[in-house]
Formats: structure tokens, sequence, C-alpha cells
């Protein structure tokens, strides 16, 4: 297929590997923060192919992991009211919240069903204008026009029996959390290539600027990854600090400009609760005030549910990339993809579940 067999060619990736290998004269610890990015890095096997020098951390960037276990439960409590047909997409149903999940829900006789875009629950809204139809909007900036565009079809055509249960969360301003931390350890970032799509990468140049950091906007396929681990090489061996953008036949600077007012017309940029991470000023979205009649939140007043995150689950630190999911003592034991502990082990894009699907038989796993 043009645009993805070319980027997972090896005999183009493992020259990229041997020009760092080359670059490279001394440590360098590099973060992707988009979970794709990591489960194409743990697929292919791209950490083991660069020299042991280039330490790579797994970033937040998995939209199912950071919403908040409160969030979760406020969605199994909207979803187990008579009345309500909830719509979310999949891999949230098997994300556990306090004492249950959504797929629980579903086999106790609610009306939870699994949709593939925001569109869909607006169809079901159209279909059973008796029912309240919900739909469980998670995600970074990527996902957020197609749900602003349901929002959008849903009140023009009337549609009062339609909302969005809203998780959104914005890259730039948790990036800015963990370089403020003391404990962090990042020396240069791969941006994560789908959210630049709509946003573009301007907000990354005072990242850039304020924390001295090189930053390269990458792709997700493994000459992608390979290429941006070459362009921070360069730039940290060279000193230098900039924002680059190796994703150029997806990501223009100033990104999707017709993407970015649909969702501006919808949502405003408000403080949000990151799993494990905690409250983060400005680093959400929430439907606009006037759209009220289409937030689920204050439809069925969910303000009460606050929930505190299990201790066993590490996902915390995994999403802060202060450890790695084999350091969790519960990995591949208490914890797997059937019966998760924590959103990282669920989520297509979580830490947790790259490390069970390609790693879990060839990486030691840490022992109680």
């Amino acid at each position: 297929m043009k645009y993805i067999d070319e980027y997972r060619d090896e005999q183009l990736v493992r020259p990229l590997a041997a020009e760092i290998a080359r670059r490279t004269t001394r440590p360098w610890s590099l973060m992707e923060v988009c979970g794709g990015q990591t489960h194409t890095i743990m697929r292919y096997g791209l950490d083991e192919l660069l020299p042991p020098a280039i330490h790579l951390i797994h970033g937040p960037g998995c939209p199912v992991c950071v919403a908040p276990l409160e969030m979760v439960d406020k969605a199994i409590e909207i979803a187990s009211r008579p009345g309500v047909t909830f719509a979310s997409y999949g891999d949230m149903l098997r994300v556990p919240g306090s004492h249950s999940d959504l797929f629980r829900v579903k086999a106790g006789g609610g009306d939870v069903r699994i949709v593939y875009s925001p569109m869909e629950a607006v169809k079901l809204a159209r279909a059973l204008p008796e029912r309240r139809v919900v739909f469980f909007a998670i995600g970074f900036e990527t996902t957020a026009p197609a749900n602003a565009m349901a929002v959008s079809e849903a009140r023009r055509e009337g549609l009062n029996n339609f909302s969005l249960l809203v998780s959104h969360v914005l890259v730039p301003p948790a990036v800015r959390l963990l370089m403020s931390s003391p404990e962090n350890l990042v020396q240069g970032l791969i941006a994560p290539g789908h959210v630049c799509t709509i946003m573009g990468y301007r907000e990354y140049e005072s990242l850039s600027r304020d924390f001295h950091i090189p930053i390269v906007v990458g792709g997700f396929e493994p000459a992608d990854l390979m290429e941006a681990v070459r362009m921070l090489v360069a730039q940290l061996e060279e000193g230098r600090a900039e924002v680059e953008n190796q994703y150029a036949r997806a990501v223009k600077r100033d990104g999707n400009l017709p993407a970015q007012r649909m969702v501006e017309s919808v949502f405003t940029v408000c403080d949000r609760k990151w799993r494990g991470i905690g409250m983060i000023p400005q680093s959400g979205m929430c439907l606009r005030p006037e759209l009220a009649a289409h937030d689920a939140e204050r439809i069925f007043d969910t303000s009460g549910i606050t929930t505190e995150e299990p201790a066993e689950c590490i996902s915390a630190l995994i999403l802060q990339g202060l450890k790695k999911p084999t350091d969790c003592t519960a990995f591949a034991q208490r914890c797997t993809p059937e019966n998760p502990l924590g959103a990282p082990m669920v989520s297509a894009e979580g830490a947790c579940a790259a490390y069970y699907h390609y790693r879990r038989h060839s990486l030691e796993v840490a022992k109680p």
C-alpha cells in the first residue's frame, strides 16, 4: 500500500539505525509521545536496532489510557440508566472503573453499543428518538473535529436526545507539565503526528524554546520513527533545540485550519484531569455553554462522582515515562488484556498492551 509499505522497508530502516549509531557519542533519553508510535517501536523492535546509548521513554499519548477513572465511572453510571443508549469505541468497554466496566453493564442488560465514529451515534439518535443517546467522546486533538461535527449535525437536525460525555485532552499542556517535573529525564521529544496533522506544530515551538529541547514531529511507520530519532540525535549532538517536521507528507506548521475552526465552534479549552497525573490547567476541551443541551455530564448530573486510582496499578508512572510496564509486579500475571487492572493494558495504544503483545516472552517480568 502506497505510503505504508515503503516506510516499513528493512532496507530503509537499517541504514537509518546505522547512521544513528555513528552520530551518537553519549547517552540520550528520547520520548515518543503517542501510543501508536510506542506500538510500532515494540512491534518492529526498533528500540533493539538503536545503539544502547539511546533510551526510549514512552509518553502519555494514549487517549484511552489518560481518561481518568472517575470519567469511566461516570460512563458506567450513565450507561446503566433506563432509557439510555450508550455508544463508545470498543476499547473503552474493557477499561475498568472502580467496580465494573461497560462490558458488564452491557451484559447486565444495558444498551451499550460499539460504534466506529461519532456520526454513527448521531444516526442512533435519529433512529431512536424515544431514547437518550450518549457518545463517549474521548481523545486528543485528533478526534475532536469528528466529535465537534457530530454535535453540530445533531444541533442542526434538532436531535435533542443526542449528547457527548466529553473527555478530550490536549497534548502540549501535558508535555509542559512533564518537562517541568524534577524527575524529568527527557532530552528530546517525538511529537505526535496525528495530533499535529490537525493542530500543526506551532505550540511545540514554545516548548522547545522554554525547555531547550529538540522536538521532531514524527509519523507512525518504522522508517518514520527511525528518521525522527536520527533528526533528534543530530540536534542533540550539535547542541541545537528546534522543532523539525519529519512527517511532512501529512503535517503542516499551521495544521488543518477548517478542522480547527470546527473544533472551536463546539469546544472551549478547560481544566482537565488526567489518569494518574491529576488536574492539568487548560489541558482539555469542554462543550461550549450554549451547547449544554448536548453535554451528558450536565444532563445526567454526574458532578458528584469522584474516584481515586487503585494503588496496585502503576499506570500513572508508566504514563509519565517514569516506569516501564515490566516494572509492574502485576504485568502479564494479575494484569492482562482479558483482566486488566488499568487502561494501558486495554487500549490498542497502551504501553502495557504493547509490551504484553510483543515483549512479554522475551523480557524478564518483574516479580512480586
